[in-house]
C-alpha cells in the first residue's frame, strides 16, 4: 500500500480533530477525501505529510513510517496544501529549479521544462509568480508538487480558483498522474471528485464514515428518491400515510419529490394511490442520488 493509516488520533489540547482513523490507499488510486469544514482533512493529510505528529497511531507512506523515517516519507510524497507556498518574487524557472534543488533532482534544468509543459504553464512561464493569475499560480504549486517524481501525491483543494477550461486541463492531469501514483484529494466540489476520482472517503467530526467506490457509494442507502408527477394535486398527507414514505416535497401542483425506504415497493402503492384518487400518472421514476445528496446525508 502506499498509504496505510491506523487508529490515527490528533489532539488540539483538549479538542479531538481525528477520532482513531483508518483507512489504506494503493498505488494506482485517485481518492476524493471528503467531508464538511473542520472534519479534519487537513489535519490527516498534515499528519501524512509529516507537518503534524499524529497523538496516537501509525501512518505509512510507500513503506516508511512518518515517525521513524520521515525523510523518506518527505521524499515519496507531493503536497499541494489549501494556502500555496509559493515566493511571489521570484520567476517561475527560478521557483521550480530553488525546489528541484530542495529535493536533490538530477538534470534539474530539464527536469523543470518537463513539469512546465505537464501542468501548462508555457505561455507564462517567463514571468514572476506575483505577475499570475490565481490559476496559473495554482499551475506552479502542482508544479512544485511533482517535481521531484513523487510516488504519493497529496493535493488540499488542487483546482481552487481555476476557471471551467483550466479546471478541465488540471482533471486530465491528474487523472493521467493516477495511473502511476496514488493520489489523495480534498476538495468540496462533487462533481469533481466523480470526474476525477475512483473512490472517495468521507469524513465527519475526525472519524470516516464512509469510504467506497464512487460508483457505489451513491447506491450505499437505505432510502431512495422517487419523483411523482400527477394531473392533479392531491393530499400530500395521503402520500405520507403510505408505508415505506419517510417524507414528500412539493415540487409544483401535481408533482412531489419522496424519499421511501427501500424495500417498500412504494412505486407502486404510489399507483394505487393516484388509481384511487382519480388522478392520471404523468411521471413515475426513482430520481438517481447525486454524490451531493449521500454528502448531506452522511455529514448533517
Amino acid at each position: 500500500m502506499s498509504i496505510e493509516a491506523k487508529n490515527v488520533t490528533k489532539f488540539y489540547g483538549e479538542q479531538a480533530a481525528l477520532g482513531g482513523v483508518s483507512f489504506s490507499v494503493k498505488r494506482g488510486e485517485i481518492v476524493g477525501f471528503l467531508g464538511p469544514n473542520g472534519a479534519g482533512k487537513s489535519t490527516m493529510m498534515k499528519i501524512i505529510t509529516c507537518y503534524l505528529p499524529p497523538s496516537k497511531g501509525d501512518v505509512k507512506v510507500a513503506g516508511h513510517d512518518i515517525i521513524d523515517d520521515s525523510l523518506n516519507v518527505r521524499k515519496k510524497v507531493g503536497y499541494l496544501p489549501e494556502t500555496n507556498p509559493l515566493y511571489p518574487e521570484m520567476y517561475i524557472r527560478e521557483y521550480l529549479n530553488f525546489v528541484a534543488g530542495l529535493y536533490g533532482v538530477k538534470n534539474k534544468k530539464k527536469r523543470v521544462e518537463e513539469i512546465i509543459k505537464m501542468v501548462g504553464l508555457t505561455p507564462e512561464s517567463h514571468k514572476k509568480i506575483n505577475a499570475l493569475s490565481k490559476g496559473y499560480r495554482q499551475r506552479v504549486g502542482l508544479a512544485q508538487a511533482l517535481i521531484h517524481d513523487p510516488e504519493v501525491l497529496i493535493l488540499d483543494e488542487p483546482t481552487s480558483g481555476l476557471d471551467p477550461n483550466q479546471l478541465d486541463d488540471v482533471r486530465k492531469l491528474i487523472r493521467e498522474i493516477g495511473k502511476e501514483k496514488t493520489v489523495l484529494l480534498s476538495t468540496h466540489i462533487m462533481q469533481e471528485v466523480e470526474a476525477i476520482c475512483s473512490r472517495v472517503i468521507i469524513i465527519k467530526k475526525g472519524k470516516i464514515v464512509a469510504d467506497s467506490p464512487v460508483s457505489s457509494i451513491k447506491e450505499d442507502s437505505n432510502t431512495e428518491i422517487l419523483i411523482l408527477h400527477l394531473n392533479k394535486s392531491i393530499n400530500i398527507e395521503k402520500i405520507n400515510a403510505i408505508d415505506g414514505v419517510e417524507k414528500t416535497q412539493t415540487i409544483e401542483k401535481g408533482k412531489y419529490r419522496i424519499t421511501a425506504e427501500k424495500g417498500k415497493a412504494v412505486l407502486s402503492k404510489l399507483n394505487a394511490l393516484a388509481t384511487l384518487e382519480n388522478a392520471d400518472v404523468e411521471e413515475l421514476r426513482k430520481e438517481e442520488r447525486s454524490l451531493e445528496d449521500v454528502f448531506k446525508t452522511l455529514t448533517r
